[in-house]
């Protein structure tokens, strides 16, 4: 049968209708952050290797310089060892999340203590009780392992802290989203700017809460109280809405790829969740600190089971992207106002 005249080039435009310009654009931009995300997971936990791990030492006089000097030359630098006075000071290093473990040597004896934090990560626990239980052996001796900060009966492996601001994050950026998607990614003017931002923050007190009350009360994944996670949560969430604001007022829908890109792609790896910071390859080990999801998973951890203690630092890179967002919503919807030319 022939072909009939002008086929092709209908065809053509049928695909030309089908698949705009700026679709075709965006979907190779889904391209590339669907291959940026498996090289970013792929390449933060396909080979996990423990490198400067904080152990503290507790041996009497010049036994402990010698042991740090030991241990600190093992191949590829595992721990990070210093010496600590006693195993009270230890415990409390450990509690202040200064130190990750600490090998406690009994001279006369032939076994020695390691105590380690389950709360802080499962897999951080084990990896330093592994390194030294190597390093034991080669001098003839023996290990055995306590927990001063075990994880709850419900928080398997120590995930779920991480697992809870990961859905956080989602929230926020959702949320940020949905505004956006409703009503067009850039505010039309400065109130606006400043509606969206205000449902953003109710939604983050919401979405706080609630995951406060499923993570603790109702699964019994975290202990603490619902109070501290409940203030990081609306935190979390609303640092990274503000960020996906900004960039959605910057550049459009394209800001909400870009948001995804910051938080899901180079903040979730990095965060320290799956595998603690020591157990990271170094460029993730690098910026998981100063992003939403790191920070986020550091603080839970803090408030779950370290009392508090080293806040101040994540909780200041968290209150950053917030601030930031928060400027560059309203600065771009300011800027956006007054580029527009008045009709009579």
């Amino acid at each position: 049968m022939a072909s009939t005249p002008g086929g092709g080039a209908r065809f053509v435009q049928e695909v030309r209708d089908a698949v705009t310009g700026r679709a075709a654009v965006l979907v190779i931009g889904a391209l590339v952050l669907q291959l940026a995300f498996v090289a970013s997971y792929v390449g933060a936990f396909h080979s996990p290797k423990p490198k400067d791990i904080a152990v503290g030492v507790v041996a009497p006089g010049p036994l402990g310089d010698q042991l740090v000097k030991k241990l600190d030359a093992l191949p590829g630098h595992p721990l990070d060892p210093r010496t600590v006075p006693d195993e009270a000071r230890a415990r409390a290093e450990i509690g202040a999340r200064d130190l990750d473990a600490a090998l406690l040597v009994q001279p006369r004896g032939t076994t020695d203590t390691l105590l380690v934090a389950g709360g802080a990560g499962a897999s951080l626990a084990q990896a330093a009780e592994a390194v030294l239980t190597r390093a034991e052996r080669a001098e003839g001796r023996a290990l055995r392992v306590v927990d001063t900060a075990p994880a709850a009966a419900g928080d398997a492996r120590g995930l779920s802290a991480f697992y809870l601001v990961v859905g956080w994050c989602v929230g926020g950026y959702l949320c940020a989203a949905i505004l956006a998607i409703s009503a067009g990614a850039r505010p039309a003017n400065l109130h606006r700017a400043v509606i969206r931002l205000a449902a953003l923050a109710l939604y983050a007190l919401a979405a706080g809460l609630l995951g406060t009350v499923i993570a603790g009360p109702v699964l019994g994944a975290l202990p603490g109280g619902i109070l501290g996670l409940w203030g990081l949560g609306a935190l979390v969430v609303f640092a990274v809405g503000s960020l996906t604001l900004a960039l959605q007022g910057l550049v459009g829908i394209v800001g909400i790829g870009l948001a995804i890109g910051i938080v899901v792609v180079l903040g979730n790896p990095s965060a320290g969740g799956a595998y603690p910071y020591p157990l990271l390859p170094p460029f993730w080990r690098a910026i998981g600190p100063a992003l939403p999801p790191g920070a986020g998973t550091w603080s839970a951890r803090s408030l779950a089971y370290f009392r508090g203690n080293a806040l101040t630092g994540p909780l200041l890179v968290l209150s950053a992207w917030a601030v930031a967002g928060t400027a560059v919503t309203l600065l771009s919807a300011t800027l956006r106002r007054g580029r527009e030319v008045p009709t009579d």
